[in-house]
């Protein structure tokens, strides 16, 4: 297949798979400990990746996306997810948790300076990791929502519905017709059920939806992890609970309205143009906004990153 022949040369455009030199746990407050790990240059530049979700977890494949020579490339699972304890927990789990996270672990592993690059960087852990800590980012690459209502109504909600109606149909029959004025709010009510194969049977169906339409071409390998009841709990509770709160935000356009307060910091916006979970339109607003940002569309990113997940 000619897919699989442009598979191995994007392989060949990522750097090589490499192993941690250290990797630990840090416990962050009375409830959670986050995993974190470092690889590439111990002398290098300092990268903090910052997965995706909310909940996804991190990846030995988050590590090529970074030259090793030049960086040191700092990974960690965010509260409640991967690695880290306890597992799916959504107390004390928000934006302004996290941030103050990324800030005990700069401390913790000694960053110099607080200088950094945000690699991968959620946009809402950026804005406020730039402006409620004494971290100094460099520069940035990012790729997200910005957690507005059109955003979320958009692939939640049945807008990605026109694109993947199959897939979506196992999302939307697992809720009664009666509670499908809100998807968001019918899975938050399931996967906080007393009952954890109820919270199992909705973090499936939630986290297969999302994994079956996140590539242009499906990856098989990729979905399959949707069938891994830990995995899926944590990434489907987490994103949910940050999605039912509005990312804890105070307005619809917080990030927008906000944009003036990282506008000096280096940033490229990387967006894939056929991207079904995080649309286009979230990378065009922001940068609208923030015309200072480089925005690069990648025609084809889904394809390119769909062998790396």
């Amino acid at each position: 297949m000619e897919s699989d022949k442009e598979f191995q040369e994007l392989n060949r455009n990522l750097y090589p798979e490499i192993e941690p030199y250290s990797s630990g746990f840090l416990k962050v407050s009375d409830i959670h400990t986050v995993y974190w790990e470092q690889s590439g240059n111990p002398n290098g530049h300092p990268v903090v990746f910052l997965h995706g979700g909310p909940g996804g977890g991190t990846s030995p494949s988050n590590r090529k996306f970074f030259d090793p020579d030049f960086y040191r490339i700092i990974l960690f699972d965010q509260r409640g997810a991967g690695k880290s304890t306890p597992h799916a927990c959504l107390e004390e789990n928000t934006t302004w948790d996290l941030v103050e996270d990324i800030e005990k672990l700069r401390k913790h592993l000694e960053m110099r300076n607080g200088r950094c690059l945000v690699g991968h960087g959620e946009v809402h852990l950026l804005l406020h990791t730039a402006n409620h800590t004494q971290t100094r980012l460099l520069a940035s690459f990012l790729e997200d929502l910005l957690l507005r209502k059109k955003e979320l109504d958009w692939f939640y909600e049945g807008g990605a519905a026109a694109i993947y109606p199959d897939a979506w149909e196992s999302f939307r029959d697992l809720i009664p017709e009666n509670e499908r004025e809100s998807f968001i709010d019918a899975y938050w009510k399931r996967l906080n059920s007393v009952d954890l194969e109820t919270q199992y049977v909705a973090a499936r169906a939630w986290t297969k939806w999302e994994l079956m339409t996140a590539h242009l071409l499906p990856n098989e390998d990729n979905i399959k992890k949707g069938d891994d009841d830990k995995f899926s709990l944590a990434f489907a509770r987490i994103e949910n609970h940050y999605f039912v709160n509005k990312g804890f935000f105070a307005s619809d356009s917080f990030l927008l309205d906000n944009v003036e307060k990282i506008r000096h910091i280096n940033t490229v916006i990387v967006q894939g143009r056929y991207d079904m979970c995080c649309p286009m339109m979230s990378a065009w607003d922001l940068h609208k906004a923030w015309p200072e940002a480089e925005l690069k569309v990648v025609p084809n990113a889904d394809i390119l990153l769909m062998n790396q997940e």
